[in-house]
């Protein structure tokens, strides 16, 4: 071996040694016999450095992996040979290996395993535990040897072809028939020899018997002498949580309901004289969530029991299984409401389950009732967020309680289906208690308070969120909630929480305001003032932008009084924000987005005449034109490549905030009704100088190419005279994104105005080519997969521009280039249609040629568009198909064939 390589292997080695070992492996892998070196180094114990024995290891792995088959029938024997030498020398060694070389030799154990047992090695088993019989050491491989070889029959995460899924399925067939009950016997034998002596062999081998159990005859392990040890084993601390997995996945075991019910019956029997039901006296929060889940998987487990007795007709044993179902409720609560998250949280799937079969019963019981109202008030109790919550840097903790809330979510939902009266006379209790007195009342039960009547609107659905019609007690119900939340002041408590939550619920409850639209004036100096738009805290700030904006659009209607005072009131919230000034404003750029839209929402819904509109308008735009030209000026003169940067953001936004506001506009209220087609096209003559500046080109191209898409659409032929000048300036050095980004615009353009810009196509048709053409033929790095993806990208786009030409009904724009140039795209686009190995652009490619020859074929077709027809189209109808790259498997070619 080579000394020097072997070096690298050492964590703290420097990247040259590491480099070196790295590449010594891909020799080895390569090599025909290194791997035997390798073999002989571990039966011989050569080295002591637990990195290189891992690395001799890996080279084994790599060979039993691919190369095994290449191998002749000495050279298996001698693998084997190998691996039962080194599983020898490990009972003698008077230091176990480490963890890592024991895990990696148990990989390759089980790699050689599932290639040999059904063919060479039928003892494979009686082998290993031959050799290990019962010594620590041995047991301990054996166990990770099983495990490993659990992973590679039944791992659902490791992804198989279909042979290996039919190769496995043979091995633990073959397992069955044969060493299976001698596996666990053995497994029985080690657990009753190291019990309480050894734990981590116990526990490991705990492990192996709940990973074989889904997949053995259940009657080896579910029997009385192993299940006595099991919960012998739930009585001793360091085993307990093992024993609980392994009882767990027993209980999980598909197997007949009746049998099941049993089953589960007679463990919970034992369970319960051993005083585990009796929850409150465990203060072991750990073991506290594993019993949890195997709570669960027996409730689950009864669950569907009862569900195939239902569906078979089995009325007499199905009543029994709902009544083991009721007698496990009583614990569900306990640990359904256990102040410990996680022990909470593996409860809930019998919890919900448990509810769906409430749902499906006719006639609950008083009991039952009882039931659901105690899983309400402990969903209720566990939404409440606790002290330790830190709202201003949510990290892991906080991103968990965040998920185990939307569980419990579920629960409420489920709840709304089993007793839709009940949770909202639950829920209105609550809150009306907490709001009366929420001056004195902790932040946590005052937004859980807000939280449940938020909830209410999804668990409670209706269609377009008509809450406050049809079932008048529940309208009626929502309705004085929604009353005493806006006019109860708590939208003042000094929690972020608390204050989010209100201004969520108002959002979601916006039709309440149709039936009450007094209280729309102080919802709005909510939004307004230091509540919302101008709180201390920035999450609330933004948060509140956003629901501001969809308050005001939910509501146009009833904003008329209002306009023009909010728009004043948030004057000072649309400025912006240049970055000399220092001035820190109060939203971010993505904040104002909102704003302007809102602002632009106000003007263009209003009952304004269109003068008073265009008036409004022009007043909110106006500052930003002006605060525009002057940051273009300044970014020309700029020499600090960091100050360009922060200018060109800053005109970047303020093109971004015009934009925003024309998503006012509609069909119905259209730029011309409302008067305001002047004051977009000032701002796009205002926008337009942005494009020939030579700094900072890719943003400030981005932001008015975004602004000219919008003109388009709001200004309609308006906008025209200002297209030639802007695609000149756009087609100026530029690289393959531009012209990716730019096609789409002149796309837009053709597909919208068609004949009335045909001109203006044909001017500048040539030009765009050129500047595609001279991006396509730049030389780039063979193994450059990101330039090679931008011109597959650009050359996608420059054939749906084509497309769009052609479909359009303008395919005199490519007629009238001159026959030269007409031939040159005409060719280019049959290499897209056979040359390229892309199927997205090869389908496009084949519409046009479609298209042309529909539009030319006949005999007003341009001069030798017949021949070309017959010399090129036919044949790449033929040669495409012939490509190796045209794969008929993949979905996209197919599209392309048709």
């Amino acid at each position: 071996m080579d000394e020097q390589a072997l070096l690298g292997l050492n964590p703290n080695a420097d990247s040259d040694f590491r480099q070196r070992a790295l590449a010594y492996f891909e020799q080895l892998k390569i090599s025909p016999d290194a791997w035997q070196v390798c073999a002989e180094a571990l039966a011989q114990r050569t080295y002591s450095d637990d990195h290189i024995k891992f690395f001799c290891f890996q080279v084994l792995e790599h060979q039993v992996k691919y190369k095994y088959s290449e191998l002749t029938t000495v050279q298996q024997q001698l693998i084997r040979e190998t691996l039962i030498s080194w599983l020898q020398a490990q009972m003698l060694n008077p230091q176990p290996e480490k963890t890592f070389i024991r895990n990696k030799a148990a990989q390759v154990f089980a790699l050689l395993f599932v290639t040999e047992y059904l063919t060479k090695w039928p003892k494979f088993f009686f082998d290993i535990l031959s050799v290990v019989d019962l010594n620590p050491r041995g047991v301990d491989l054996y166990l990770r040897i099983l495990m490993a070889i659990d992973s590679e029959l039944v791992d659902r995460d490791v992804v198989h072809t279909s042979e290996e899924a039919r190769r496995n399925t043979l091995i633990k067939d073959t397992m069955r028939e044969q060493c299976i009950p001698n596996l666990v016997e053995s497994w029985y034998q080690i657990l009753q020899n190291y019990q309480y002596t050894n734990s981590e062999v116990t526990c490991q081998c705990l492990e192996v018997v709940g990973a074989y159990v889904s997949w053995i005859d259940l009657s080896l392990i579910a029997n009385d002498r192993f299940i006595n040890m099991l919960l012998g084993h739930m009585s001793i601390e360091v085993l307990r949580e093992e024993a609980c997995d392994c009882l767990f996945e027993i209980v999980n075991k598909g197997m007949d309901p009746v049998d099941k019910m049993k089953l589960v019956e007679s463990l919970c029997r034992v369970l319960q004289s051993a005083g585990f039901f009796s929850i409150d006296q465990e203060e072991d929060v750990d073991f506290l969530a594993r019993f949890s889940k195997l709570v669960n998987g027996m409730g689950q487990s009864l669950i569907v029991s009862w569900t195939k007795l239902i569906k078979n007709g089995d009325i007499k044993n199905a009543q029994e299984a709902l009544q083991a179902i009721e007698t496990k409720v009583a614990l569900m609560l306990q640990l359904l409401v256990h102040e410990d998250d996680d022990i909470s949280s593996n409860i809930i799937g019998f919890c919900y389950d448990y509810l769906h079969i409430l749902k499906q019963l006719t006639v609950l019981s008083d009991q039952q009732k009882a039931n659901v109202e105690a899983i309400m008030l402990a969903v209720m109790k566990k939404l409440t967020y606790d002290e330790e919550y830190n709202f201003e840097n949510e990290g892991e903790d906080e991103a968990m309680f965040v998920e185990y809330r939307k569980q419990l979510k579920l629960l409420l939902d489920r709840l709304a289906q089993v007793s839709p009266e009940l949770l909202l006379a639950s829920v209105r209790r609550v809150f009306s208690s907490t709001l009366q007195n929420w001056q004195t009342t902790r932040f946590m039960e005052v937004e859980v308070a807000i939280r449940l009547l938020y909830m209410l609107a999804e668990a409670l659905p209706v269609s377009h969120g008509a809450h406050f019609s049809g079932d008048v007690s529940k309208a009626s119900a929502l309705q004085d909630m929604m009353r005493t939340l806006v006019t109860s002041g708590v939208s003042s408590y000094q929690h972020t929480s608390v204050t989010l939550e209100f201004f969520e619920t108002v959002v979601r409850y916006e039709k309440f305001f149709t039936v009450e639209p007094q209280h729309i004036p102080c919802v709005l100096m909510a939004f307004l003032d230091h509540r919302g738009l101008r709180h201390s805290s920035a999450k609330v700030r933004s948060r509140t932008a956003y629901l501001f904006s969809r308050f005001v659009k939910s509501l146009n209607k009833q904003m008329n009084p209002f306009i023009e005072d909010i728009l004043n009131r948030i004057q000072d919230l649309l400025e912006l924000s240049p970055p000399e000034n220092g001035y820190q404003s109060l939203l971010s750029s993505d904040d104002q987005l909102f704003i302007y839209e809102t602002a632009g929402v106000l003007i263009v819904n209003s009952e304004y005449p269109a003068e008073r509109k265009q008036a409004l308008m022009r007043n909110l735009l106006t500052p930003l034109m002006e605060k525009f030209k002057i940051l273009l000026e300044k970014l020309m003169l700029a020499q600090d490549e960091e100050r360009q940067a922060s200018l060109a953001d800053c005109l970047n936004h303020a093109v971004g905030f015009a934009s925003r506001t024309s998503k006012a506009f509609s069909n119905k209220q259209t730029v011309k009704q409302c008067g305001c087609s002047e004051v977009y096209l000032d701002c796009l003559q205002t926008f337009l100088p942005a494009l020939s500046c030579p700094l900072q080109k890719d943003i400030l191209r981005s932001g008015v190419r975004t602004f000219l898409h919008r003109m388009i659409i709001c200004l309609e032929e308006e906008v025209l005279p200002f297209i030639p000048s802007a695609s000149e300036h756009m087609l100026k050095d530029c690289e393959a994104k531009d012209l990716q980004e730019f096609i789409p615009l002149i796309n837009q353009i053709t597909a919208k105005f068609k004949i009335q810009v045909s001109p203006f196509l044909q001017q500048m048709f040539m030009p765009l080519l050129h500047a595609i053409f001279e991006v396509l033929l730049r030389p780039a790095e063979e193994n450059d997969q990101s330039a090679a993806l931008e011109k597959q990208m650009l050359r996608r786009s420059y054939f749906a521009f084509l497309q769009t030409v052609t479909g359009s009904g303008m395919s005199e724009v490519i007629a009238n280039q001159g026959a030269e140039n007409v031939e040159r795209v005409l060719v280019t686009v049959i290499q897209g249609a056979v040359e390229y190995p892309d199927p997205i652009a090869q389908k496009t490619c084949f519409i046009i040629l479609s298209k042309l020859v529909e539009l030319w074929g006949g005999k007003d077709g341009p001069v030798g568009f017949a021949d070309f027809v017959y010399k090129h189209i036919v044949p790449a109808c033929f040669l495409a198909p012939l490509k190796q790259t045209f794969d008929l498997a993949d979905a996209q070619t197919v599209l392309v064939d048709t």
